[in-house]
């Protein structure tokens, strides 16, 4: 997302030529070090074999990547939209506004849902991180960081604890009590640090473990007590934007985005990345596992969503329109997985019939870009943020009991 990314180069000696210069990460047995670029392709160019050059390799990666192309082509033998004309049309239903957050000073950025399906973290431009009753509106915590644009924010499982950063570069953690005027800051706990900006973060399925995404090119997976790497995930060629956990019941999986228009699905317990996907045309913004943990949707710059089914290993429908020419920011499914929700930089929220490629609705209300989305844990709501400096509490409601009954919301 153009407007969200920083170039923010580190200065420092180089652990080759020792001279000042910017740095960047590079990881050389597993070893991180701060190379400035020259000695960085000086390093690149060492383990070279005779008659080879970077251009050749590069070229014959390309040839590669060209031919895996051709062999998943050879599985597609039909498109989703076809195979879901069978299916019966969505009902009508509509989503009407039900509480409008407002406290924010500045730009939303992130937010998420604790599981009571009650409670709502956000974070924003200003610096501040706020925890919100949805139900009455009311703030219940508040947390001012020691940086503007907190970019990334998640509540922890069990619902005691939060998670956020920004251009600190640091993951930190805060926990909850019932006690609203203890001073949260002096309970912080710095359980991450990255080279750039933190560009999201997720508990995994406890308390105890916590994945973060940064501007330095890498996503990594961290123990919350004793601010311990355990693991670190190198693949993406620019910014990591966004990732997302595969629900529980599928393993020990999460997909990443970047601005290198990659969406990557990695093993957490190996650090390798086992399936990669490079169909968008520009920044990805967005990923969201579907419920059952068998695809991903992405939103991306290039104004589209796209769905990618992890067992036929490729894309199988993108979701745009001629007259949308503005990138999509966040993206969530319903429940049951029949709706995407697409929150897009003309102030819209689009939601798409995931089977059939329409479009089935498009809200209104907010009155600048929308940032970020979520579906509430059961299901019945969600909940916009916007850079108009609010967030929007919506309910499904359907017009046809039958649709209800089917479980297509």
């Amino acid at each position: 997302m153009c407007d969200q990314t920083f170039l923010a180069n580190v200065f420092g000696s180089c652990d080759k030529c020792f001279k000042q210069r910017a740095l960047r990460p590079v990881f050389k047995k597993s070893q991180q070090l701060s190379y400035c670029s020259t000695c960085a392709e000086i390093m690149a160019t060492e383990a070279l074999h005779e008659n080879e050059t970077l251009a050749s390799l590069k070229s014959e990666a390309e040839s590669l990547k060209g031919k895996l192309e051709e062999e998943r082509a050879k599985l597609h033998d039909v498109e989703l939209h076809q195979v879901a004309e069978r299916v019966e049309a969505l009902g009508q239903f509509v989503m009407k506004t039900r509480r409008t957050l407002k406290g924010h000073g500045n730009k939303v950025l992130c937010m998420d849902w604790c599981k009571d399906k009650r409670r709502i973290v956000s974070s924003s431009q200003d610096g501040k991180v706020i925890v919100w009753d949805s139900f009455t509106t009311n703030k219940e915590h508040a947390v001012t960081m020691p940086c503007t644009w907190v970019m990334a924010c998640a509540y922890a499982p069990s619902g005691c604890a939060i998670a956020c950063g920004g251009l600190d570069n640091k993951c930190s953690v805060y926990p909850l009590t019932f006690d609203k005027n203890e001073n949260m800051a002096a309970k912080k706990k710095s359980v991450a640090m990255h080279t750039n900006y933190l560009s999201a973060c997720s508990f995994t399925n406890s308390d105890m473990q916590i994945l973060t995404a940064s501007g330095d090119g890498t996503c990594a997976l961290w123990d919350v007590e004793s601010g311990q790497l355990l693991q670190s995930f190198h693949g993406h060629g620019a910014d990591v934007l966004c990732l997302d956990l595969a629900p529980s019941e599928t393993g020990n999986t999460f997909v990443s985005g970047g601005c290198d228009k990659k969406a990557m699905v990695w093993d957490m317990r190996s650090g390798q990345c086992v399936q990669a996907f490079e169909t968008h045309e520009s920044d990805i913004n967005s990923v969201r596992y579907y419920p059952s943990g068998d695809a991903f949707a992405s939103g991306s710059d290039d104004a589209t969503c796209r769905l990618y089914d992890l067992r036929a290993d490729r894309e199988v429908a993108i979701y745009s329109k001629e007259s949308i020419i503005f990138g999509a920011s966040s993206v969530d499914f319903s429940l049951s997985g029949r709706l995407l929700f697409a929150g897009y930089n003309d102030y819209t929220i689009n939601v798409w019939d995931v089977l059939k490629g329409s479009r089935v609705s498009i809200l209104f209300g907010h009155e600048n870009r929308v940032s970020t989305l979520r579906v509430s844990p059961d299901g019945t709501a969600f909940c916009s943020g916007s850079w108009d400096h609010t967030l929007r509490v919506r309910e499904v409601v359907f017009s046809f009991p039958v649709c209800e009954r089917r479980g297509e919301g």
